[in-house]
Order: structure tokens, then sequence, then C-alpha cells
């Protein structure tokens, strides 16, 4: 296991960005489709330009065009893509210079059978709307998300993640990274104290469950040594 990853998406200010990059966040999601939190290439690009080296910059779309997504990821710079759309496995595979995250609406009838067949970077499991395609704040049953722990993918846990259940859904589901983007806001806009206090609860959880077997020891040839901790 390693530490949980943390994206806040829906970036639309510097500011925004800024606050996040401060509070330890590894990677920032800007919105291309439509939504409250859309921006547009130029702003993306942007903020873009202000941000220090080895945060990640994720450009999310939803069934749109691939020449459309490529023009866009090369003019604001981003090293990541996110579908939150239908699109196929066909078209994730059209943009072998990016990582792509594949994001599926979970419910009972999502199928390990079905994500396996996209070759991509990793899947998204975010609440099930109806006439949206995330966005809404709801969380969904983390137990869903537990099977796709096992898959040949890293897992990302979004829907409705805030500082108050984040260290519960690590507990259920003990994902490779947590999307966050409502429940880190107030007033409509990114909120520098609300990413703090959800990131101070995925220390705690990271604490707890990757970093304590250090303190374990066993006794080996009158020597204190590191317990073997198998992952």
């Amino acid at each position: 296991m390693c530490p949980v990853r943390v994206k806040v998406c829906g970036i639309r200010t510097p500011r925004e960005a800024l606050a996040a990059v401060e509070e330890g966040v590894h990677a920032l999601g800007f919105l291309f489709a439509s939504s409250p939190r859309q921006v547009t290439p130029e702003i993306a690009a942007a903020i873009i330009k202000e941000l220090p080296p080895f945060i990640g910059k994720v450009g999310v779309f939803v069934n749109e065009e691939s020449g459309k997504v490529k023009e866009i990821a090369a003019y604001c710079g981003l090293d990541t893509l996110q579908f939150h759309g239908e699109e196929t496995a066909a078209y994730c595979c059209q943009f072998p210079a990016y990582k792509v995250i594949k994001a599926f609406p979970a419910s009972p009838s999502l199928s390990m059978e079905r994500c396996r067949e996209y070759r991509v970077s990793a899947i998204l499991l975010d609440t099930k709307y109806a006439g949206k395609k995330g966005g809404g704040g709801l969380a969904f049953d983390w137990r869903l998300a537990q099977p796709f722990c096992q898959g040949p993918f890293p897992l990302v846990l979004a829907g409705g993640l805030n500082e108050d259940n984040v260290f519960n859904a690590l507990e259920v589901v003990k994902p490779f990274g947590v999307d966050v983007s409502s429940g880190v806001e107030r007033n409509g806009f990114k909120d520098q104290k609300r990413i703090r206090a959800l990131m101070e609860q995925i220390k705690r959880w990271e604490y707890q469950h990757l970093f304590c077997y250090n303190k374990r020891v066993t006794r080996v040839s009158g020597s204190l040594e590191p317990e073997k901790t198998h992952f």
C-alpha cells in the first residue's frame, strides 16, 4: 500500500488551486464539460502556469470528441485525462500521451469484467445520479467499491467525500486515491480550511494503517529489527 493520493476537482481560480497545493493535494481537476464548475481552456491554462512542479493536472471530459480533447489537453498542459461519460474502451485508447482515468457510476450491476475492457491508468467510482455525471455531493454505498480494489488497476473513490466521512470511506474501501469537489467547498468555492481538515483526516488514517507498523519490532539475534510486514 502507498499513501492515499488526493485530487481536488472543479478548480476555477488560481486562489483555489494554490490553496489546495498548500495543503498537500496531489492533483487538481479542471472541468471542461457542462457544470457549474466548468472552466474554459484559457482559464485552465492560466491557472496551470501558476502551479509548482509535481502537481497533477487533470482534465475532466464528458463524451467529448477525441480531437477536441487532444487540442485542449495540449493547450492547457494537462498530464491526465478523466472521462466521465459513456466513453468506450476503444475511445480511451486514443490518448497514448496521457494517463487516462475512466469514471463509472457505482452500482450493483457494474462488473469487474466490464472495467477490465478498459486499458486505462485507473478507474474512478462515483455516485450514480439521474441526469448528471457527478458533482452532486452525495456518497454511495462504499461496499460496492470493495471488489474493485482487487482489480488490475488503481481505484479512485469519489462521491460526496468530505472531512466528516473520508476516514470511514478509507476504512471501508482502502482506495488508491480519492477525488473531492463539493465536499471541500464553502459558498461555491474551494475552501482552504475544509481542504486542510480533509487532509488531516486522510493523514490520520494513513498513520494508523500505513506507518504504525514501523513501531512493531521483534528481537532477532539479541537486537531489535523491524518486523516483516506484507502488503
